[in-house]
């Protein structure tokens, strides 16, 4: 499909492949703008007649079906006719924009913000700056006036003030004051009733060594700010204007580095084996206290100076030391874990043969679990085991049988075989005292159990896994238990926001329909992220759009070894008897046939309800000819 890109951020404009597309009439514009503000969302037709007149003419609804079939042909040039859009959607009595995020500068520059949040200095710079070089001018310019993008136009105002303030703070991290004081030179101008800006330009200003002028933009900050509704300029301007004055040291930048790197180079001066080992040694209590996205940067960066130091046996201790179990079964970044299994398969070629066997057990259990749901591991897993058991390792075995766990999804109806794994972790990591490990098994059973349709034991599991989180300061195990108890126990749906990619991209989505699925009520066309060709076969069949629907299921890969297996085939096998599409019926009775006897609800957060009646629709279908 060519590339097409809507730009809100200035005039509403398109184009596909760089080449401006005709979108001559204002109404044309303005509805592209009114639909990119409800973001995926359907808009009304009358709430598009609404939005676009003040007194609505006769013949207002048909003239918004006119003007969307227009912008249909201009947004899809290449659309034969009678094909549905697949961009500008009917859903409804309304219409939603939906072309890839990618393709509209608001939203890209919202992703790179939010992306941003939460990392390193050196990695969020980039990516708040790329979302800055979005804006052409204000969000919606030729509709200001216009009452549906006031709203919009302001909350958009607000978030690029912020990404600027946000970009200027860690610049001024990265000692690079001149830059900011050109950022902020301009904010102040455009936003004078944010203190922050003027906080931020006077320290830029005298980390540049020209604290007069930091004191003259203090003063008038002041005369700025006094009577600005919510601004109090005698707090933090106060302040920095008595350390300028003092000439304070704590107002100087620090030195470079990642916090972990600067503290492991305080406890361990010694050499950079010792400072590599010691900085390993921090980042398991960064990922497991909620840090996971700044852990698994810094984790990366320590795992390549290792390797970079030539001595495989501090690599190996460097790879093999964050000893954090696998929150889900599929991997947060892939690329990170492809590179450090290979860094860790090199490492282990490269053991000395009077190495320990405990450094080899260790990169054996992390190549399985950095490997989970995109190899098969498990030979390295069981090799980890096994020197564990014999070396009577209790922290050992507790990270080889998390590595084996995160192996045990090459087939479906495996939550018993996942059920003694856990109970074995909890065994060991309470005999040891490892209330990480013992979270963590006891996760893995409230999941199983739930696969099991044991619920009341997966209930006892989640009251005790939030204790421990509580106790322990482990607020990421909390998310899951939330989970659980929303869609197993009717509880009030889990806070959004975490860091985890796992229940952070598209989960939502496919909780929305799978619990659609199971109430019997309309399917909800939401983002389903990596679910989305497992969930849209069925989406299309219950449209009616059969034709569409036997093409997902002809194209429909088989789902990755991971907690959302039986769920992924589920949604496909039900696709393929409401659609009629016999290989795909087959594929899916032959994928669950083993789980028979569970639910489709092994990840204790998605439930699709007991496998085997589905079972029989798929034998009638498949093998009987009738569905």
């Amino acid at each position: 499909m060519s590339e097409l890109r809507i730009c809100v951020l200035g005039q509403v404009r398109a184009e596909i492949e760089g080449v401006p597309l005709r979108l001559s009439r204002a109404r044309h514009r303005e509805i592209l703008g009114i639909l990119i503000t409800a973001q995926g969302r359907a808009v009304s037709t009358g709430g598009l007649v609404e939005d676009l007149w003040e007194d609505p003419p006769d013949g207002a609804v048909g003239a918004v079906r006119t003007f969307v079939g227009e912008i249909r042909k201009v947004l899809e040039p290449q659309r034969p006719p009678r094909v549905p859009s697949e961009i500008l959607v009917t859903e409804g009595d309304g219409y939603a924009l939906r072309p890839v995020p990618a393709a509209v500068d608001l939203w890209r520059a919202e992703q790179a913000i939010r992306a941003a949040d939460g990392r390193s200095p050196e990695v969020s710079e980039p990516l708040l700056s790329a979302a800055l070089d979005e804006w052409r001018g204000t969000a919606f310019e030729e509709f200001r006036r216009q009452p549906w993008a006031k709203s919009e136009r302001a909350r958009v105002e607000r978030l690029r003030a912020g990404a600027v303030e946000q970009l200027a703070e860690i610049r001024l991290t990265l000692g690079r004051p001149h830059d900011v004081v050109a950022l902020l030179e301009a904010q102040i101008e455009e936003f004078p009733w944010r203190e922050e800006g003027w906080r931020l330009l006077a320290l830029a200003l005298y980390r540049s060594a020209r604290p007069g002028e930091a004191l003259d933009i203090i003063a008038r900050a002041r005369t700025t700010l006094i009577g600005s509704p919510g601004a109090d300029p005698r707090e933090r301007l106060t302040e920095l204007e008595r350390g300028i004055l003092r000439q304070d040291p704590a107002l100087e930048v620090q030195d470079g580095g990642s916090i972990l790197m600067r503290t492991a180079a305080v406890q361990a001066r010694t050499s950079q084996r010792t400072q590599l080992e010691s900085a390993t040694a921090l980042l398991p209590l960064l990922a497991v206290s909620g840090a996971v996205e700044v852990a698994a940067e810094q984790r990366t960066a320590v795992i390549a100076a290792a390797e970079h130091v030539g001595d495989p046996e501090v690599a190996a201790r460097v790879i093999g030391g964050f000893d954090v179990p696998g929150s889900w079964t599929r991997s947060d970044d892939p690329a990170r874990s492809t590179a450090i299994v290979e860094v860790a398969l090199r490492t282990l070629t490269a053991l000395p043969l009077g190495a320990s066997d405990r450094l080899r057990a260790r990169l054996l259990a992390t190549i399985a679990m950095e490997s989970r749901g995109t190899a098969n591991r498990l030979a390295e897993a069981a090799e980890a085991e096994r020197i564990a058991r014999r070396l009577g390792d209790a922290a050992l075995l507790c990270f080889a049988l998390s590595s084996r766990y995160l192996q045990s999804f090459e087939t479906a109806g495996q939550a018993g075989t996942r059920d003694m794994l856990g109970a074995e972790i909890v065994a060991a990591a309470v005999g040891a005292e490892l209330p990480t490990f013992e979270i963590e098994g006891r996760l893995i059973r409230m999941q199983a159990l739930c696969a099991l349709d044991d619920v009341a034991a997966a209930s006892r599991q989640a009251d005790l896994i939030d204790a421990l989180a509580e106790r322990f300061d482990r607020p990421l195990a909390s998310v899951f238990t939330a989970w659980f108890r929303w869609s197993f126990m009717g509880r009030p749906p889990p806070p959004e926001g975490t860091e985890m990619p796992g229940f952070r991209d598209g989960l939502s989505g496919l909780a929305e329909l799978t619990r659609a699925v199971r109430t019997g009520t309309e399917l909800p066309d939401s983002r389903f992220g990596p679910y989305e060709p497992w969930a849209r076969p069925l989406l299309l069949a219950r449209q009616g759009r059969r034709e569409e629907a036997a093409a997902a299921l002809d194209a429909v890969p088989d789902p990755p070894d991971d907690l959302m297996l039986e769920v992924a085939w589920f949604l496909t096998g039900l696709a393929a008897v409401e659609s009629g599409h016999d290989l795909a019926a087959r594929r899916a009775y032959d994928a669950l046939l083993p789980a028979a006897g569970e639910r489709a609800g092994g990840s204790g957060a998605i439930d699709l309800g007991p496998i085997a009646p589905l079972l029989d629709r798929l034998r009638a279908a498949a093998f009987d000819g009738r569905s």
